[in-house]
Parts: structure tokens; C-alpha cells; sequence
């Protein structure tokens, strides 16, 4: 059985590969949106913030003694590579963008409140601090997309009438 620095090591790592596979997904989304200002705008403003995030996490676990896994982070970037790759044959690419981006964001929030409960427990302070400012960041964003995902919506189909592929992206 694990014991409890273990665990919170391997949540570390887990997270930071989570922020490497989101990195890869708002860049993808970033690099594609074009007719979609204030959601483009706001997609390149929490990658920054993301790239943040994963530097942060990095320090934490170079803190521990513990560094993050090549293996899961290669594995969350291709997973985000296939998932752009796939919005490049739908329609509504900017519409399922915003449902994986709210559904993701949602995923963070929750493995950044565990993982906090967890550093807490364990005594690194620091840690969940650092988990908790996270969290505050993926909420946010959340709640950003949660606010404007119903005119994202409405600008797709009003757009799809006139041109797909303005549309779309």
C-alpha cells in the first residue's frame, strides 16, 4: 500500500500531466478560432495561465523530492492532440470546444480540491496552497465558459445559416 507522500506525489505528477494535456488542448482550440473574439481572447488567457500552473506544480514536486512522469505527460499531450484533431472534422468545432473545455475545467477543479485535502493532511501547507490558487484559476475560467457558452451557441447557428466554416471556427 502507499503511503500517504507517495499518494500525494503521484496526485502531483497526475496534475501536472493534466495541465500538459491542457496546455496542448487550448493551444489546438487557441490556434484555431478565428471568428470568435471574446472565446479565443479568453482561451489564450488561461493558457498562459495553464503554462503557469504547470510551473508551479513543477516547483512542488522539486520541493518533495519527486519529479513529474515524461510517460504521463506525453500521454496527456497526445490524448489532447487526437482531441484537436477531431474537431477538425466537425462542424460545430467551436461548440464541442466549449463542452470538452467546461467538462475539463470541471475535472481540474475537482482534482485540484482532492489533491489540496490531500497535501493538507499529509503537512505540506505549501502544496495545497499552490493546489488551492489552482483551483480558484479553474473555476474561474469554468465559470467564464458556463456564462458565455449559451451565445457561443447562438453565434454558431446564427453563423452556420450564413457559412459553415465561419461557423465553425
Amino acid at each position: 500500500m502507499a503511503d500517504m507522500t507517495s499518494r500525494v506525489d503521484q496526485w502531483l505528477r497526475d496534475a501536472h500531466a493534466m495541465e500538459e494535456q491542457a496546455e496542448s488542448l487550448l493551444s489546438g482550440q487557441a490556434d484555431r478560432i478565428k471568428t470568435y473574439p471574446a472565446l479565443k481572447a479568453r482561451i489564450e488567457q488561461h493558457l498562459e495561465e495553464t503554462r503557469t500552473q504547470a510551473k508551479r506544480l513543477e516547483r512542488c514536486l522539486e520541493r518533495r523530492n519527486a519529479s513529474s512522469s515524461g510517460l504521463k505527460d506525453f500521454a496527456g499531450k497526445f490524448t489532447a492532440t487526437m482531441q484537436n484533431m477531431s474537431g477538425l472534422f466537425a462542424g460545430d468545432e467551436v461548440v464541442k470546444g466549449v463542452l470538452a473545455s467546461y467538462s475539463f475545467e470541471h475535472m481540474e477543479i475537482a482534482s485540484y480540491r482532492i489533491l489540496s485535502a490531500a497535501a493538507r493532511i499529509e503537512g505540506d501547507l505549501e502544496t495545497a496552497a499552490v493546489c488551492e490558487e489552482i483551483c480558484r484559476e479553474e473555476e474561474a475560467m469554468a465559470k467564464w465558459l458556463e456564462e458565455h457558452m449559451g451565445e457561443v451557441a447562438q453565434e454558431h447557428l446564427l453563423r452556420e445559416e450564413a457559412d459553415l466554416e465561419v461557423a465553425k471556427r
